[in-house]
């Protein structure tokens, strides 16, 4: 590797943005977990209640993989306008849309129903 070479590979890593620190605490944290409310993962790294706290901890949440949900069961007690917004792993991965090969016919419309006794 020439030192040229060597040069480009340093300022690309330069370059790149430094990990969170808040992901060193939360992955391990949500590894065994199906659902988790956004107030608890900022209790955990001890962070205030803010929005942009909260999108700190979306861009981790997202990246590990999980979806955002809005819940009146992650918090206790929630009741009717108590409404909890957090994140769940998926249940299933998004199905691929199946396109038509070219040159197939379209598949055949179905007749309305008609009854047995109209008169004609």
């Amino acid at each position: 590797m020439s030192f040229i070479e060597r040069m480009r590979a340093a300022a690309k890593q330069l370059e790149a943005p430094a990990p969170d620190p808040w992901r060193k605490v939360l992955e391990p944290f949500v590894r065994g977990v199906d659902a988790v409310s956004t107030v608890a993962l900022l209790d955990l790294v001890d962070a205030r209640h803010t929005t942009s706290n909260a999108r700190r901890v979306a861009a981790i949440m997202y990246a590990l993989g999980f979806v955002k949900i809005q819940s009146r069961k992650l918090q206790p007690g929630g009741f009717r306008d108590t409404v909890c917004r957090g994140w769940t792993r998926p249940v299933r991965s998004q199905p691929e849309k199946v396109k038509p090969q070219q040159g197939t016919p379209s598949p055949p419309s179905i007749p309305a129903t008609t009854r047995e006794n109209d008169a004609v």
